[in-house]
């Protein structure tokens, strides 16, 4: 791929992401980050706030543009209404695979490619093989950490066009990197919620 061609990186506020993007930049590539807002409490469970400013710095170490995007009402929608329709008719629903497939991958990719992204990258423990005829999404190396399930539905039509720069590596070579890197996130615990289910106390 070109190095001029712009990549957009789905910036969380996680380390995952951020290391995401410092590795692209280190392999010479045009980075730039967006970071997507889907729910919005003022719980104090609920970290869409901190993990917006987590962002701002980790893009504000690396030098790049950090673009901010409002996903929420689209995931209320398709997502969150969605997952209660199915629960209501008894069935049992993902909502990280229907965040993945319809938000991530779908609002957020084509909001990326607005902006001038010729590929998207995230901080997924997942591959991408290019096939002779297909792209095929693979298992992260991480056995302990792939998400290739959570990712199973995005459309194969985009693969071509999605990154997952720590899919080869482990959760520990991830903190490892960070922390090298100077990264403020190095050592920011991982996500085990969301704001609408909450990691409540």
């Amino acid at each position: 791929m070109n190095q001029d061609a712009l990549i957009i990186v789905g910036m969380s506020g996680g380390v995952d992401s951020a290391v995401s993007a410092a590795m692209l930049i280190e392999q010479g590539y045009s980075v730039e980050a967006l970071h997507m807002t889907n729910w919005e409490d003022d719980e104090p469970y609920c970290t869409a706030a901190q993990d917006l400013q987590d962002s701002r710095q980790v893009c504000k170490e690396l030098g790049i543009t950090l673009h901010h995007v409002n996903f929420s009402n689209q995931y209320k929608e398709k997502v969150f209404n969605k997952a209660l329709e199915e629960f209501s008719q008894g069935l049992t629903p993902n909502p990280d695979v229907l965040c993945n497939r319809i938000i991530k991958f779908e609002e957020f990719t084509n909001y990326a490619f607005r902006l001038g992204a010729k590929k998207v990258a995230t901080g997924h423990y997942a591959r991408i093989e290019n096939g002779k005829e297909k792209y095929s999404l693979l298992k992260g190396l991480d056995k302990n950490k792939d998400q290739s399930y959570f990712l199973h539905a995005i459309n194969p039509a985009i693969m071509s066009s999605i990154l997952f720069p720590i899919g080869e590596i482990t959760k520990q070579d991830v903190r490892e990197y960070a922390n090298k890197k100077g990264l403020p996130n190095h050592d920011k615990p991982d996500s085990t919620g969301i704001c609408f289910v909450g990691e409540r106390p």
